[in-house]
């Protein structure tokens, strides 16, 4: 059967779940229309301001889509067609759970930064380590959004605008995005990176389809048939590629980042497009990056080859390239560009939101934003010397980690308000299994046996699962469901 056969029925499958299943969501939640929102009561001319539903919405998909729903999904091609069930499955059941949630709850906590969201669900001392978590995750998440586009773009330009040099003018742009109001550079920038964006995401994914790249031509490793684990190196399936494919199914990073739009959205009517909504377009970029790796290079060894001669950027110069030529080739690559820049930004941003937000600094004053921010930027520049792969492992984990903490608080929020909370609880549970598990057998965690980790994880799941369910009265008496305004400090 054709590559995009097997392409559409997985979009149709996301746009389905967009359609029903988010409706679900929404009804857990409680969505109510005509409720004020923190645009409404906190605007302030700089992070709270109403926005447009569109722009609200593609500044959100930049912002979630970083390299991760590229690179992510080409490393995980090499398991083979799994992969694309685990985008569909991911996208629709955990990720724009986890999306909507992480907005709507913000929203109601009057735009509150992801710990403090976290803490009035779970408690306080779940509040403490995720503001040390989140922080380091948006640290690295900066730091690994500036070296993926830095490396894109020198392989673009004149050798003497290297690698360094696309480093510093990343880090200068990131910068003056983290410290200048929301509608100065991010709302005005946002939609011209969308459109590149899109020229990407169409471009490769009618170059799949219109020059008949098979998906048959796929050549599963012996003995495996088609949905088995096709890693040419024999990397076990589970946990990894439910780590290694993270934006595009499943990502902590989104928590982070959706309350820089709860503090813009002019009604709770909008958050089912702009969380849910982006989290199902990331996933569309996903299967189109996965069903490029699995139809282009046709076996796992050939796509490891790929991988191995540059890493994932040297197969999105290939696929890019090769599908649209020289030009349509370059605004391709300029798309993938777009993704990790428009993350990166956003990320010192929330990382300055959430300092702010524990430490009570205002962020109206410009020297009061630059106290915050320049120590970051130093912190990132440094990092940003460590290499690559070691970065981004670190960040694959935590970001799922966080992802697993938000599912939690998400649960408990659904508790709170008497409505099924096993929609939430079954994914907080099975990303508790596989982020133990993981950080049990990878080379950057404890290296133990993988039967062993297995079970480690399945056992740290379980027994989340009972403390959990060991709560439930807890929840109910304790989660803050709203805020109001004057209660606030």
């Amino acid at each position: 059967m054709p590559s995009f056969v097997y392409f559409l029925l997985a979009v149709a499958a996301l746009v389905l779940g967009y359609i029903i299943y988010s409706r679900v969501v929404e009804g857990l939640f409680g969505a109510n229309f005509n409720r004020a929102t923190p645009a409404d009561t906190m605007a302030d001319g700089v992070d709270y301001i109403k926005l447009p539903t569109w722009r609200i919405f593609m500044i959100q998909l930049l912002n979630i889509a970083g390299v991760g729903p590229v690179f992510g999904p080409i490393l995980g091609a090499l398991y083979g067609p799994s992969a694309l069930l685990w985008i569909v499955i991911g996208s629709i059941f955990a990720g724009g759970v986890h999306d909507y949630f992480a907005g709507m709850m913000s929203l109601r906590y009057n735009g509150k930064s992801l710990p403090d969201a976290v803490g009035y669900t779970l408690g306080n001392g779940f509040k403490q380590f995720m503001r040390g978590f989140s922080i380091v995750l948006l640290v690295l998440v900066g730091v690994v959004f500036v070296t993926a586009p830095a490396g894109l773009l020198a392989a673009l330009t004149p050798d003497w605008m290297n690698m360094n040099f696309w480093v510093i003018v990343i880090f200068v742009y990131y910068f003056l995005a983290t410290i200048l109001p929301i509608d100065v550079i991010i709302a005005k920038l946002y939609p011209i990176f969308a459109i590149v964006l899109l020229i990407m995401a169409f471009g490769v994914g009618g170059g799949l389809i219109f020059q008949d790249y098979a998906f048959y031509n796929w050549v599963p490793l012996e003995g495996t048939g088609l949905f088995g684990n096709q890693h040419p190196s024999g990397l076990p399936m589970w946990p990894l590629m439910f780590i290694t494919i993270a934006c595009g199914a499943l990502s902590g990073f989104h928590a982070t980042q959706a309350p820089l739009m709860s503090r813009c959205l002019a009604t709770e009517k909008h958050g089912r497009p702009v969380f849910y909504g982006s989290m199902i377009a990331e996933g569309v970029i996903a299967l189109v990056w996965a069903t490029a790796g699995m139809t282009f290079f046709h076996s796992g060894p050939e796509l490891a080859a790929a991988i191995a001669g540059g890493g994932p950027a040297n197969v999105v110069n290939t696929v890019c390239r090769t599908l649209l030529g020289p030009v349509g080739g370059v605004l391709a690559i300029l798309g993938v560009v777009a993704l990790p820049v428009t993350s990166g930004d956003t990320a010192f941003r929330a990382a300055r939101l959430v300092i702010a937000d524990f430490t009570g600094i205002s962020q109206k004053k410009a020297p009061a934003r630059l106290s915050v921010a320049v120590p970051l930027f130093i912190i990132g520049g440094i990092l940003s010397q460590v290499d690559f792969n070691i970065i981004w492992r670190y960040f694959g984990w935590s970001n799922q980690t966080l992802a697993t903490v938000v599912l939690w608080a998400s649960a408990a929020y659904a508790v709170k308000r008497g409505v099924c909370h096993w929609l939430i609880t079954f994914p907080a549970t099975f990303m508790t299994a596989t982020i133990i598990s993981y950080i049990c057998v990878a080379p950057e965690g404890f290296k133990m046996p993988y039967n062993t980790s297995v079970t480690i994880g399945i056992v740290a799941a379980v027994v989340a699962l009972g403390l959990f369910l060991s709560r439930l009265n807890w929840f109910r008496n304790n989660v803050v469901l709203e805020l109001q305004p004057e209660k606030l400090n």
